[in-house]
């Protein structure tokens, strides 16, 4: 048996799975790593807690293969191909001779260059930076992350300007790594996270380099996201495995669930929630303060289910890190799985609203001065109602993202397949697609992330043919029906955006 070995590095963990042949995972390994906070609003990690972290569970991973190992190394590499999928926009500045990290990554969350986003703003820059990179003028994304690196680490500016730094998204670190030096590069998928990559030319934009101060030769280069790109180092797993698929999480997501057509639509629930539309080989632009992404890249002969495609993109913050709030902050459950028996002993929220601002919002509002909002309470609210508007606020959030992308995007939205840890919560995903008003769809494996990264890797291989002997691998768990009335799914929803209102611009002051 050959398999596929998938690299799942996340913003709270790495994971390492098998895939084989059926699309079925053989083997995973998961290892959690440190979460830094050194100032409020500020996050970071260790790049080599990451590197480390992942390196250990892909070798755990193909420890646990059906195949026979000789000594430290094996008799043969299990792994016919590697896939990387990673947390997207976390940013890596690192020496090219020693390979270290001159500074702990700032992750997507980090708020710190808020301020720096204010003043391209008002410099006039933001409609420039969207209508080439698709995004918007945010600190989510790598650019000012990486202009602040170079600001504040001692002497990084002028080495970057020397050609001795390398920058890369945690793809880039990864490969770099596995491959020894000898690779330094990021597919189209994940440059096109960074306000620096122009999405129409799928190039590196010389104008948005000077207008966020970026040395050219810190950049990586701009690579297929389906195509061997390396090799990894022989001794890392007991003989070269090819790298073939890398995507950033969201957009490996979209392709694991098989949204190869336009207008199919996925949404993941991890510690955000990622909601995008395959729109095919059209950058929409976005009306309502979407992002419009590079989906995946193919080579110009590929298949045409890896042919560049584009999406449109809605990024929600905090999703199941709502629930661990509840959890870790105010003790109201002691396990995540508590809140769905919790919150389905009332009926309703008792019109109470949990906007989790946390760390602002993200689409379509895109305030990062907002703060969480618990509103409506009576003496009569209970921690049952409280866990309810809980549940509620990540559905509801999904429904305005929606709302935009149908507005955007004017293609009929049929269904909305859904993965990621939260969607294993029924209660949550009836409130999904009664929220929405279409069948909210699960399917039988949700691990599509990982299944993504691994079916590009393994079509750049020829492992699989091509796009339809991928989409008959996937099955469905359960359909949730939407059962509210239109009635109550417009009064809920414009309550919601009520509380929202409420939550705006409150660090301002």
């Amino acid at each position: 048996m050959r398999y596929i070995l998938s690299l799942d590095q996340g913003t709270t963990s790495s994971r390492a799975l098998l895939i084989d042949h059926a699309g079925q995972i053989v083997a995973v390994a998961q290892k959690e790593f440190p979460q830094l906070f050194p100032r409020p609003g500020w996050v970071e990690h260790d790049p080599e807690e990451i590197w480390q972290s992942q390196l250990a569970v892909a070798r755990a991973c193909l420890a646990r293969a059906p195949t026979s190992l000789v000594g430290n190394g094996y008799s043969r590499a299990p792994a016919i191909a590697i896939g990387i999928t990673n947390q997207r926009e976390t940013t890596v500045l690192w020496d090219r001779i020693t390979g270290r990290p001159v500074a702990n990554a700032i992750v997507w969350q980090d708020r710190r260059t808020a301020d720096r986003c204010d003043q391209l703003r008002a410099e006039g820059k933001e409609a420039l930076i969207q209508r080439k990179t698709g995004l918007v003028l945010d600190a989510y994304f790598s650019a000012t992350k990486l202009q602040w690196l170079l600001d504040n680490v001692p002497g990084a500016r002028q080495r970057a300007r020397n050609g001795e730094l390398a920058f890369g998204t945690v793809d880039a670190w990864l490969i770099w790594k596995l491959t020894n030096g000898r690779v330094h590069a990021t597919d189209a998928s994940n440059a096109s996270r960074t306000l620096l990559f122009d999405v129409h030319r799928m190039a590196w934009d010389d104008e948005l380099l000077e207008i966020f101060d970026i040395p050219p030769s810190v950049l990586p280069a701009v690579v297929p996201s389906c195509a061997v790109l390396g090799e990894t180092e022989h001794d890392l797993f007991g003989a070269p495995v090819p790298i073939a698929g890398v995507a950033g999480d969201q957009q490996a997501a979209t392709f694991g669930q098989a949204c190869f057509a336009p207008g199919m639509v996925k949404n993941t629930y991890g510690t955000g929630c990622f909601m995008l539309m395959n729109t095919g080989t059209a950058a929409i632009p976005s009306r309502n303060k979407l992002v419009t992404t590079v989906g995946w890249q193919g080579p110009s002969t590929a298949e045409p289910t890896t042919r560049t495609a584009y999406c449109l993109e809605a990024s929600v913050f905090m999703a199941g890190a709502t629930i661990q709030w509840l959890r870790d902050g105010l003790k109201m459950i002691s396990s995540a799985p508590e809140i769905e028996p919790l919150a389905a002993s009332v009926s309703d929220s008792g019109d109470v609203y949990l906007v989790p601002a946390f760390a602002g919002l993200g689409a379509p509002d895109w305030d990062a001065y907002a703060r969480g909002t618990l509103i409506g309470l009576t003496r009569g609210t209970t921690r049952a109602h409280i866990a309810r508007a809980a549940l509620e606020s990540i559905a509801l959030q999904a429904t305005d993202a929606l709302t935009a992308m149908m507005g955007d995007s004017s293609l009929a939205i049929r269904e909305l397949r859904v993965d990621g840890g939260a969607c294993g919560n029924d209660l949550l995903m009836q409130m999904q697609a009664d929220f929405l008003g279409v069948p909210v769809v699960r399917p039988h494996i949700t691990e599509t992330t990982a299944l993504g990264a691994a079916y590009l890797a393994g079509l750049a291989t020829g492992f699989w043919a091509d796009g339809a002997e991928i989409s008959a691998q996937w099955e469905v768990d359960r359909r949730f029906e939407p059962s509210m009335s239109e009635t109550v799914r417009r009064t809920k929803v414009e309550r919601w955006r009520e509380a929202v209102a409420r939550s705006r611009a409150w660090a301002r002051h």
